[in-house]
């Protein structure tokens, strides 16, 4: 293994603040790239399936087939299994992997999807060529990330532009590439993948009920979870500067006028027959 996946660490942690967002996506709203693709018999790995709610969302849209959701770790694996339990859900089911080094034979799936995962990853090349190796000829790989210097945001805040400098260089520092989704295709294509399609998607937040929760769990996050730690423990960020880029998100987040956009790249590539 190399010394960037021995070092590479999930910069966000599984604190409250991360879960909020995570437990919020779906499907529709996180994977709607790939669901048109979807048919009722396909067997699906889902990678870095954190709390479950894409993966259950998966599941019920290919009843006679199974999904598998994986996630480096463990502790975050029960409560996805809470989550396809809750929905009635018996054609999942979760175990701990690498994506550098899947324990799955070749050729086993329809379809490997990972969201915001290679972000996080220290050889996502690596990672694409060990989802290629386990999808079934014909199969689909399908990989969105978000890009993070092309996140933007009305009106300007100098503690805004701070908090995505620091975020950057502190998820850099760990191992990951925070600008991942312009890198998608780029990547599949050294990791010997020929059939891409690539597309972009967004999240926008600007309502006052969207404003709040965004700003609250990135002001949150910012100062309670282990993305604090790391910015901090490494040198990047003092405690007064992230109170500051705290405080920068919740009076966004309190603008009439406040609009954010996240930018996500995707690719869905075909393994060839």
């Amino acid at each position: 293994m190399s010394k960037s996946q021995e070092t590479a660490v999930y910069t966000h942690g599984h604190h409250e603040s991360v879960l909020r967002s995570h437990t919020w996506r779906t499907a529709a709203n996180s994977a709607a790239y790939l669901v048109g693709s979807l048919e009722p018999h396909m067997k699906i790995l889902d990678i870095g399936c954190g709390p479950g709610t894409i993966t259950a969302d998966l599941a019920a849209l290919v009843p006679g087939g199974h999904v598998t959701g994986v996630d480096h770790a463990p502790g975050i694996l029960d409560q996805a299994r809470a989550t396809a339990a809750e929905r009635g859900l018996g054609n999942v089911d979760f175990a701990v992997a690498d994506v550098h080094a899947l324990d799955f034979p070749d050729d086993t799936f329809c379809v490997v999807h990972a969201h915001q995962v290679l972000q996080h990853v220290g050889d996502p090349v690596q990672a694409l060529r060990e989802m290629r190796r386990v999808t079934a000829p014909g199969g689909l790989i399908a990989v969105r990330d978000s890009d993070y210097a092309a996140m933007t945001w009305y009106p300007e805040s100098p503690g805004m532009d701070d908090w995505l400098d620091l975020y950057r260089r502190v998820a850099r520092a760990n191992g990951g590439e925070p600008d991942a989704g312009r890198r998608l295709k780029s990547w599949a294509l050294r990791a010997g993948l020929a059939d891409i399609t690539a597309t972009t998607a967004t999240w926008t937040f600007t309502t006052a009920e969207e404003r709040a929760w965004w700003s609250g769990l990135w002001a949150d996050r910012t100062l309670a979870s282990a993305y604090a730690e790391r910015a901090t423990e490494g040198g990047h960020a003092t405690g007064e500067r992230l109170r500051a880029v705290s405080a920068a998100w919740r009076e966004w987040g309190q603008r009439e006028d406040g609009w954010f956009c996240v930018l996500h790249g995707e690719i869905l590539c075909r393994k060839e027959a």
